[in-house]
């Protein structure tokens, strides 16, 4: 099971970035671009509820859950 952080995508489409969000969020650009790239291991509801709240998304806009794929060959 993963955790895909579709950051860059919701970004892209609003065209806003890495930086601009990061002012408007209040958070530094490095913590975001950490998230951005998927090597957060956490998030913050009060991070999450900033970011959704600036480009206009829901959190499942952002955050997509990846199933592990299952081997079925016997």
């Amino acid at each position: 099971m993963q955790i895909r952080i579709n950051l860059d995508v919701m970004m892209a489409r609003r065209k806003i970035s890495l930086g601009e969000l990061a002012g408007r969020v209040g958070i530094t650009q490095a913590n975001l671009s950490i998230l951005k790239t998927e090597k957060a291991r956490a998030v913050r509801f009060s991070t999450l509820e900033a970011i959704c709240q600036e480009l206009d998304c829901q959190p499942g806009d952002i955050l997509e859950f990846v199933p592990n794929e299952k081997n079925d060959n016997k």
